[in-house]
């Protein structure tokens, strides 16, 4: 079989067993809690789900190529900060205040992808330093204090809904509509996979491997700041603490659904039931008045088991090919 219907068949199949995992999570929480199967709980899982979700989407462009972005939560708060400050602080216009904060979380991450094309750092310290630079900055813009009452049209945003289904849930599956089209259909979609594979051989073949690193991170950049948006818009309030810990939900979620931390391989439709699965673990602990302190040990512990999964997954895979090499 030729390699890439080898990738294609195994990613499909990622996919299709995490999709097993969300439905037998969904069963297990049905008979768990009498509420989990109500159209309001369903619904707001959705809304829950959608902050990790849109980001996933970019994270899961970031780690096909092979890097990492630890900043996206930092740089989540700092982007709805700001956005916050222009619209109540000094009555900013809401949309040039929501494409100046989409254009700074981008911003922030093209500096991500600068600092590791450029210099070149690995992913992660550059982008541990770009946390820690967009936390600070958001605590010195704010002072630590919260930014909330906004204007109705904006917290349309986060609380809107269409029909039944949240706002929130209809922007993450148009994200996802995008992005799943520009993995498959374009330039970036193919160079991003050929990176992860085989980087060097990726350069001799002629792909400017730079440029499309760096524009992965500043989509994702990107998509942190729309995530930070629409969840001030949500509660009504923007923070310097909001999106703490939010980047281990997202790379956790991006693996659930079958994205190989080792680059290469992976799809956003994966990424987006492992969003579902994350907002379906968290709701269920809730329902089961699981203390938050626990369900920290506990998403802890899914994280750690999927990164095993992939790892295991990986080294069984390589090991079969040493196999096949050997008896040829």
């Amino acid at each position: 079989m030729d390699k890439s219907l080898k990738k294609v068949s195994s990613s499909i199949g990622k996919e299709l067993g995490a999709l097993t995992g969300l439905i037998l999570l969904g069963v297990i929480m049905s008979f768990s809690s009498p509420h989990f199967l109500t159209l309001t709980n369903l619904m707001n899982i959705l809304r829950q789900s959608s902050l990790i979700g849109i980001v996933a989407a970019g994270m899961t462009f970031i780690i096909i190529t092979g890097g990492i972005d630890l900043s996206v939560g930092s740089v989540l708060s700092l982007s709805s900060c700001l956005t916050a400050g222009m619209i109540v602080n000094y009555g900013w216009n809401i949309w040039l205040a929501i494409i100046l904060g989409l254009l700074i979380g981008a911003l922030f991450g093209l500096i991500n992808g600068l600092l590791i094309t450029q210099i070149p750092l690995p992913p992660f310290i550059a982008t541990l330093g770009i946390m820690g630079v967009a936390r600070g900055l958001a605590f010195v813009y704010t002072g630590g204090a919260p930014i909330y009452t906004f204007p109705e049209s904006f917290k349309y945003i986060g609380q809107g809904m269409i029909g039944v289904i949240p706002f929130p849930a209809i922007l993450m599956l148009l994200v996802y509509l995008v992005f799943f089209l520009m993995l498959k259909r374009t330039k970036l979609g193919r160079y991003s996979y050929a990176i992860g594979g085989n980087e060097e051989a990726a350069i001799l073949s002629g792909i400017s491997t730079r440029r499309y690193k760096a524009m992965v991170y500043a989509m994702t950049g990107f998509l942190s700041a729309l995530a930070g948006l629409v969840l001030a818009a949500r509660l009504d309030a923007a923070t310097s603490v909001a999106g703490d810990g939010f980047e281990l939900d997202v790379i956790a979620a991006v693996v659930i659904g079958g994205t190989s931390l080792s680059g290469g391989q992976g799809g956003v439709i994966g990424s987006l039931i492992g969003a579902l699965i994350m907002g379906v673990v968290r709701n269920g602990l809730n329902l089961l008045l699981v203390s938050s302190h626990w369900q920290r040990v506990i998403l802890g512990l899914i994280i750690l088991a999927a990164v095993t999964v992939d790892v295991l997954r990986k080294k069984s895979s390589s090991n079969k090919g040493s196999l096949f090499s050997f008896l040829k």
